[in-house]
């Protein structure tokens, strides 16, 4: 048996080196028409999905910057809003205090109008009571001389 063996490697060498020496190798394999259809149909599949997976990624991204822009609009609008604020209520108090000092100046005319109009209806009384005085002394006088029978 060992024999039978070793005449079977023997033979089997032999076939083999006459294989290689005759340039006969070994047989191409046969490519299947479907096979290779199927195999580009799946690596076309595989960049499908790997290009869904891209997209999605990519509008992930979009959204994150979409929602980044939206919060620095709504920042800015927000600091520009207070600003106005600040500025509005700086204004109200500059006008405040100025329609104060209008009317501060306008309550001393007022009053300095008023204390001229009563010194001069103070001055035109005492002269009315003077001269209606002076009048009714005159009048009196010449009635006391008419009564005393004396010409004027």
């Amino acid at each position: 048996m060992v024999n039978q063996k070793e005449q079977t490697k023997s033979a089997v060498r032999q076939a083999e080196e006459q294989v290689l020496k005759a340039g006969v190798g070994a047989p191409e394999p046969v490519t299947d028409p479907l096979a290779e259809l199927l195999g580009r149909a799946q690596n076309a599949y595989a960049a499908y999905v790997e290009a869904q997976k891209e997209v999605a990624r990519a509008y992930k991204e979009r959204e994150q910057q979409v929602e980044q822009s939206y919060k620095e609009a709504e920042q800015q609008a927000n600091d520009a809003c207070e600003k106005g604020i600040e500025r509005a209520l700086r204004v109200r108090e500059k006008a405040e205090q100025q329609a104060e000092e209008v009317y501060r100046e306008a309550k001393e005319k007022a009053m300095a109008v008023y204390q001229e109009s009563v010194r001069q209806a103070t001055k035109v009384r005492k002269e009315t009571i003077r001269q209606a005085w002076k009048a009714s002394k005159e009048s009196a006088e010449q009635a006391w001389t008419i009564f005393q029978g004396t010409k004027v």
